[in-house]
């Protein structure tokens, strides 16, 4: 792994963990922040759960997918190294949630070699690289992180996990965001977050009531204002 100042663990079909992640990237640039894009999988975090009664259709078919990149992308790190995980969540993020066609995506194409060897390519990457999206085997290290994610919060969390100034310093499930900061916004906002995670005592800061997260995916364009409804994208807890 590489030092970083931040640690960002993720699921790439997770939408809090997009909108989160381009809040970081913006701090990233203007702080001179190192991240380190590290792995949690809703699928495995959500093994238990009976999701026909649980979530609502295509919840399994959607996290299932989530694990099927990850793999790609865990062989990717092991190949090419750990610098590459951020461009090619980036890509993949982008096509999932921001691209015109997003809300279109059926939940199992986004697991497909037809939809990730494009991505792969953007991000600089092999195509081949696509063949571990059946590949099991990478599923005890997706496994170890997940376990690693959640032994930093406790388990009764989702995606994503933030852990400020590691290995030593807190983490935290979220921030959760439906819309992302602006430049100007972005560095106060995270300064005043750093700040509560910064407070030992600090545990939890939570509200049900939002809006729907602004993205082309969920038929929000950024910018327009989402109703605020006691909307959870149909998960306990925010796991997916």
């Amino acid at each position: 792994m590489i030092e970083s100042d931040i640690d960002y663990y993720f699921d790439p079909v997770c939408p809090f963990a997009w909108l989160t992640s381009k809040w970081v990237r913006s701090v990233a640039r203007q702080r001179g922040y190192r991240v380190n894009w590290r792995f949690i999988s809703l699928r495995m975090l959500n093994a238990h759960i009976d999701y026909d009664r649980h979530f609502p259709p295509g919840y399994e078919a959607g996290h299932t997918s989530g694990l099927r990149l990850l793999r790609v992308a865990a062989r990717a790190r092991a190949e090419h190294g750990p610098a590459v995980v951020g461009p090619l969540y980036e890509a993949i993020g982008a096509q999932v949630f921001d691209a015109d066609s997003s809300g279109d995506l059926d939940p199992a194409v986004r697991g497909s070699r037809d939809f990730v060897e494009p991505l792969l390519a953007e991000a600089g990457l092999p195509t081949h690289l696509a063949e571990a999206l059946e590949d099991t085997g990478w599923d005890a290290e997706l496994r170890d992180e997940t376990d690693r994610a959640l032994s930093l919060t406790g388990r009764d969390v989702g995606t994503p996990i933030v852990h400020f100034r590691p290995p030593e310093g807190t983490a935290f499930f979220g921030p959760v965001i439906s819309r992302i900061p602006t430049e100007e916004d972005a560095v106060p906002l995270w300064d005043h977050v750093v700040g509560l995670a910064s407070f030992p005592g600090f545990a939890e800061l939570k509200r049900s009531l939002r809006e729907r997260p602004q993205l082309r995916s969920f038929g929000v364009a950024p910018g327009e204002a989402g109703q605020e409804e006691d909307w959870h994208g149909g998960s306990r807890r925010l796991k997916g």
